[in-house]
């Protein structure tokens, strides 16, 4: 009774005076060294306080409450679900929020309220996948900045389908060091179809010529990460590769005549039913029959098998130094098998795609010589 009329009459005080009240009773509460009783009363005003009609005094008892492990849990609990001004003070700092709490506010809370969750000093696995996949693109932004965010790859590609249309998430998702392969590669399609949805990419190249460019440059984007991801991360890119319908014969040719042997094997781990050691074996010493039989047994058509045994034999020679040649040189050798080939008649898209690959080597191969000269 004496708790209730205390707080009574606390509320005809003004405002500032209630806000240094509350102030000093929430440190009362969470100081261990005063008497039990004392951090009792203090508890049970404060619980009267949560109705206080003034912010400004639930923004005081948040300040002090969130920093204290010994704060009551049903007042930090009551704080957070407060207005964001008074709920973020808690949701920002508190460590007695349980992950479900925070999810919870994840769920159902604003932007604002979820950027305080994702810069927490601590977001467990659970948090960081409520973000991922509820939050806004700021939220998302925000706990990909935060270092101490703990995150999934499966939340990592959830926020690539969810949120890769946006600049500022996507900035944010290339900057992370624990970024896997396969979502790199979701980036490069979102980027693909940002520019290929721009009303000037399509008056100036036409929807068809659109699709190419950014069809093509799609699959340099996958060639280039499947050069610089890890070995660990290798069958993971191309797992996601294959279920996403991309490792088609023109793209596995241009992983031959690129040079990207070990991307190539990895390919056909995932086609034929052959292990990865024997693949590697046949690869770097199987003989032409052999090589046959194995890209047969991936689903390759015959006429694909002369260019690409040629390519094959032809980077084993590079390897072993008995031959110096590159990517533009070996396309080459690829063109010419291609029209010895008795398949060659039937097979003039193979040609054609052969010798696409073929000038974009000898391109490349130009610019790098100019830029070693400029050097």
């Amino acid at each position: 009774m004496y708790i209730e009329k205390d707080a009574l009459a606390g509320c005809c005080e003004p405002v500032a005076a209630r806000v240094v009240r509350a102030a000093h009773l929430a440190r009362q509460c969470v100081d261990q060294n005063l008497p039990d009783h004392l951090r009792a009363q203090a508890e049970a005003t404060l619980t009267l306080l949560l109705d206080d009609p003034s912010p400004k005094v639930r923004v005081a008892m948040a300040d002090v409450l969130s920093t204290s492990v010994h704060s009551p849990l049903h007042i930090v609990t009551a704080l957070a679900a407060d207005q964001p001004d008074v709920a973020g003070y808690i949701l920002a700092r508190s460590t007695l929020l349980s992950d479900a709490d925070l999810v919870d506010r994840v769920a159902y809370g604003a932007p604002t309220t979820q950027v305080l969750i994702a810069a927490r000093p601590h977001v467990s696995f659970a948090v960081s996948a409520a973000i991922a996949e509820v939050g806004s693109n700021e939220a998302v932004a925000e706990m990909l900045a935060n270092s101490c965010a703990r995150i999934t790859s499966v939340s990592f590609r959830r926020i690539c389908e969810r949120c890769g249309h946006d600049a500022l998430v996507r900035e944010a998702l290339l900057s992370h060091p624990h970024l896997p392969a396969e979502c790199r590669h979701l980036l490069a399609v979102k980027v693909g179809e940002v520019l290929q949805s721009l009303p000037l990419v399509k008056m100036l190249l036409g929807a068809r010529r659109a699709d190419k460019v950014v069809g093509d440059a799609t699959v340099r984007a996958s060639m280039h990460l499947a050069e610089t991801c890890s070995q660990e991360e290798l069958p993971a890119l191309v797992e996601h590769l294959r279920l996403r319908g991309e490792i088609t014969t023109s793209f596995v040719i241009r992983a031959v005549a690129g040079g990207r042997i070990d991307f190539f094997a990895s390919l056909l781990v995932a086609l034929s039913d052959l292990d990865d050691a024997r693949i590697c074996a046949i690869i770097s010493r199987g003989r032409p029959a052999a090589l046959a039989a194995l890209l047969r047994s991936a689903g390759l058509s015959d006429a694909t098998h002369a260019p690409l045994i040629v390519a094959i034999e032809a980077w084993r020679a590079v390897a072993a130094g008995r031959k110096r040649m590159g990517a533009a040189e070996i396309s080459a050798l690829m063109c010419e098998a291609t029209r010895a080939n008795r398949y060659a008649a039937a097979n003039d898209d193979l040609a054609a795609l052969l010798r696409s690959i073929h000038l974009e080597f000898m391109r490349e191969s130009a610019r790098d010589r100019l830029e070693a000269i400029s050097a």
